[in-house]
């Protein structure tokens, strides 16, 4: 059964990506110079900032991998947030502060000003490494819906082709207007995507033809599973979603991939305030909450109507699920009316420019003033700081066009990685977070919170870090002992070690040509 992808539907969907194109030539005439390009000379209202990081945050893996979840097992995912909420207010207070009155491009000049040059730039190529493989699956996963649009189905090559046109159009808009472009294209964006999902869940309901009553008798009882069921207490820690994992290990997982990745981070840099970034990514979170039960909701609905016929009757599906990481894309695409079909991929696709537009900002940001300015200051003799040894706008731009390439092309590499794999696209996409971003918070708390430290033990803290994540893979030592452990305890394991590694170096001022804060 082939879907219907009417000229309507192309007609909103091409209009949308026009929207996202014209908001970055616009925004890109008050552009002034590297900074500017990359912090938005910090004038961004709150509320700008918060629908930004939350649409960051969601992405492609909630609008395709959040109805996954909820098709294939129940609630529990949402357990998690209790974990995201508390790690709000602990970067807020803790983190937020000190990181921005450093006054740097990116937060890793923070440890430039504690241990020195040679820690900046490891730190920025840990975050490089670490956003190429979880921004690369996420583009991946917005390409299954997108491949689906364009040709009825997903084989590799077509998702190759649809992966490849989404990194351009995203390419193309952040690099006229950089964060700002990001921040008010993300707004809109986030709208977008919700009202997609309030409209499917509207159709969706209307569609079953049965009580609500009877629609939750069954999804407490669906083959003895209770897909209601929010809350686990199992002390296992092989799965991520249990009430302990999503209270200790999951405030370890919000406290990294929000305070120490430069991604999220960096719009939090761009508000008027300290209070006002801390204030904006406490409210995200917040809003992040019933954002994502939308998208499980929807997962839930799907598996009555795919998966219950005896209480669709003859309003049953002829399509049949055979792919469940295309399950909510394939209700779409057969079954909304032409315009909202339009609207909702509209909404699949705001979701992979919301993810893909930010983490190649991000990326340039930190290939700029973490690799490149330092590389250039050692070879001209300044300061990493000096105005002169960042590159002017037209080559912070150059580097978006280079990460925004870079990028496209790891998320054909994890098409391959995750077919091979096979596990939840969630999953897949926060698990390989965990090789950057949990030694980076080990050695982001050694620096806040300690005097210890000096470059030497945040390199060994890098590297025992990713060695230690490796081993933590379930093809490594969990399979050799035949035991699992879930992606949210890796970070509980890995940050922890991090930071001792770290603090275990003997503290050592920077020297003279490594000290000053940039503004």
């Amino acid at each position: 059964m082939r879907p219907q992808f009417g000229i309507v539907d192309w007609a909103v969907v091409i209009a949308y990506m026009g929207v996202m194109v014209v908001i970055g030539l616009v925004v890109s005439r008050k552009q002034t110079d590297t900074r500017y390009f990359f912090l938005a000379g910090r004038s961004m209202p709150a509320w700008a900032v918060s629908l930004s990081v939350l649409a960051t945050a969601l992405s492609g893996a909630t609008f395709i991998g959040a109805p996954q979840i909820a098709f294939d097992g129940n609630l529990t995912y949402l357990i998690t947030n209790i974990g995201s909420v508390i790690s709000a207010f602990i970067i807020a207070f803790l983190f937020v502060p000190p990181i921005y009155r450093a006054g740097t491009v990116t937060i890793y000049g923070y440890l430039g000003h504690r241990y020195g040059v040679g820690a900046r730039s490891a730190a920025g190529v840990m975050f490089l490494f670490g956003r190429l493989l979880s921004s690369g699956a996420r583009l991946f996963m917005a390409g299954i819906g997108f491949a689906l649009m364009l040709y009825g189905d997903a084989t590799t090559q077509q998702l190759v082709f649809a992966v490849v046109l989404l990194g351009v159009i995203g390419t193309i808009y952040t690099i006229f207007g950089g964060i700002r472009a990001v921040i008010w294209t993300d707004a809109l964006q986030i709208t977008v995507m919700v009202i997609a999902a309030i409209c499917s869940i509207w159709l969706l309901w209307r569609a079953i033809p049965v009580p609500v009553a009877e629609m939750v008798a069954a999804l407490r009882d669906a083959d003895g599973v209770n897909k209601l069921q929010l809350v686990n207490t199992d002390m296992s820690i092989s799965n991520p979603y249990t009430l302990w994992a999503g209270i200790f290990a999951m405030t370890v997982v919000g406290v990294s991939t929000h305070g120490v990745d430069q991604d999220m981070a960096q719009r939090v840099m761009t508000a008027r305030s300290p209070l006002q970034g801390g204030w904006a990514l406490i409210s995200s979170i917040l809003l992040g909450v019933p954002v994502v039960l939308l998208f499980m909701v929807i997962g839930l609905l799907l598996f009555v109507f795919y998966q219950r016929p005896d209480l669709m009757g003859a309003a049953a599906p002829q399509d049949i699920v055979e792919d469940t990481r295309r399950v909510f894309p394939q209700f779409v695409l057969h079954h909304l009316p032409t315009g909202l079909r339009g609207l909702t991929m509209a909404g699949l696709i705001a979701a992979a420019m919301s993810t893909f537009d930010s983490a190649i900002n991000a990326m340039a940001s930190c290939l700029v003033a973490d690799v490149y300015a330092p590389w250039r200051a050692w070879r001209t003799g300044k300061t990493p700081d000096d105005d002169g040894a960042m590159p002017d706008l037209a080559g912070s731009r150059v580097a978006v066009g280079i990460m925004g390439t870079i990028l496209t092309g790891f998320a054909i590499v994890a098409i391959f990685m995750q077919e091979r794999g096979g596990d939840l696209l969630i999953n897949f996409a926060l698990g390989v977070m965990a090789f950057a971003l949990a030694p980076l918070l080990g050695v982001f708390c050694a620096a806040l919170f300690t005097r210890r430290g000096n470059r030497y033990s945040v390199y060994a803290a890098f590297a025992v870090g990713i060695v230690a994540v490796l081993l933590l893979q379930p093809y490594m030592l969990p399979g050799w002992f035949g035991i699992s452990i879930a992606w949210t305890w890796w970070w509980a394991i890995v940050s922890p070690l991090c930071f001792l590694v770290c603090a275990a170096g003997k503290p050592a001022p920077p020297a003279p040509a490594e000290q000053g804060v940039s503004s």
